[in-house]
């Protein structure tokens, strides 16, 4: 019988943890959320605090400590705040695996701390990997800590790797497409923060669904699966299938293709990292393939999306690279989101970075900080040029 899981969910009022917060509560003698974390969202970490019977909260927001302490006090809910005591709650005695949904290169650290203690990481911060995708990995290897991928088209690779004893000849990473799929250059050329924002399958967080828009998210997950399953990024496709069913496909030396299928709901690939090994009843839509007409697949337009090309630039220069392309990438969507530069500014922004930054062919940690606040600042003063 399994034992209860103990998680601790870094960002739990986003929209990974806020789901990761469903999938427990339909599974309290499997799973149970220990410690939840927030950067400023102090009225629905109270709620969630309450309503799951968490053990401990860390807001961020350091302002936000009293407001959270009166009403959780008296619930026996012990108060943390500040961005350090993230990272030690999630090391905690009492936590035995920790979800990682922290949006951008903040949830870096408090991995790499959960690493260090030793929990298992059931990770949904795919910019951990970008940034720092060696140096994690090694610590994972180190500590003997396992690394369960939540973003679905992760996911869907882990699940076809199940019971194969044979490494993959290719990983094919699956991408709806985003909102401006049909769109032509033009049209993005002038797109609105809401058009961008509109994706058409799914319901995220304003940074992952503006990366959807820009298919940076895509660059992003290629080079999250590059050192999740180890190939080479050559040997890892994208291709656009815009109904979202299939999330993300496994070939092998034989020319089999291993795909892995479901409505979209991001509650499964988290219950799959929060149960794993075993598979667990959820109330998903199940697919009705005989009402299913088809299935359509394209490849990428680069010259409506030059981020996927710049993603693979990055990574083929490898070292620092990729951490310089994660941190001008954030600048720029804050930008976009702030009003102060124009949709297809993002990919210019990001590129000027990357080609003027240090290169370091093996960065310590502390030059992946140093990276990444060196590049974040450059973007910044050329979205305020």
């Amino acid at each position: 019988m399994q034992m209860k899981r103990r998680i601790a969910i870094l960002g739990s009022t986003g929209s990974i943890g806020t789901q990761a917060l469903d999938v427990i509560s339909r599974h309290p003698s499997l799973l149970s959320a220990e410690v939840l974390t927030a950067n400023s969202n102090a009225s629905l970490l109270i709620e969630q605090a309450i309503r799951h019977q968490a053990n401990s909260v860390v807001i961020a927001d350091e302002t936000k400590y009293d407001t959270v302490f009166n009403a959780l006090d008296k619930h026996g809910i012990k108060v943390f705040c500040g961005e350090e005591s993230i990272s030690q709650a999630a090391c905690g005695s009492n936590i035995d695996m920790v979800l990682t949904a922290m949006v951008g290169f903040s949830g870096l650290k408090p991995t790499i701390e959960a690493i260090k203690s030793g929990k298992a990481i059931a990770l949904a911060n795919k910019e951990t990997l970008v940034a720092a995708g060696s140096i994690v990995m090694k610590l994972a290897m180190e500590h003997r800590v396992p690394i369960i991928p939540v973003d679905s088209e992760h996911s869907a690779i882990f699940q076809c790797l199940q019971g194969e004893r044979s490494a993959p000849e290719k990983i094919i990473l699956t991408a709806s497409g985003g909102p401006f799929l049909h769109k032509s250059i033009r049209q993005i050329q002038e797109a609105t923060i809401q058009e961008a924002l509109n994706h058409p399958k799914w319901n995220m967080g304003s940074k992952v669904t503006i990366d959807s828009a820009s298919m940076m998210n895509k660059g992003l997950e290629m080079i999250e699966a590059h050192w999740l399953f180890g190939l080479n990024p050559k040997d890892i496709d994208i291709v656009v299938h815009p109904q979202s069913i299939i999330h993300s496909m496994v070939q092998f030396a034989d020319g089999s293709v291993t795909a892995q299928l479901s409505i979209p709901d991001m509650r499964l690939p988290i219950q799959y990292a929060l149960t794993y090994p075993n598979r667990q009843d959820l109330d998903t839509q199940r697919i009705d393939f005989a009402s299913l007409s088809r299935l359509d697949f394209l490849a990428p337009d680069t010259d409506k999306f030059p981020s996927i090309a710049i993603a693979y630039d990055a990574i083929e220069k490898g070292g620092n690279i990729p951490c310089a392309m994660n941190a001008a990438n954030e600048a720029a969507v804050q930008a976009f989101l702030e009003n102060k530069i124009r949709f297809p500014q993002i990919p210019i922004i990001i590129n000027k970075v990357t080609n003027s930054i240090q290169h370091i062919q093996d960065p310590s940690l502390e030059d992946i900080y140093q990276t990444n606040n060196t590049a974040f600042e450059m973007a910044l003063k050329m979205t305020t040029n």
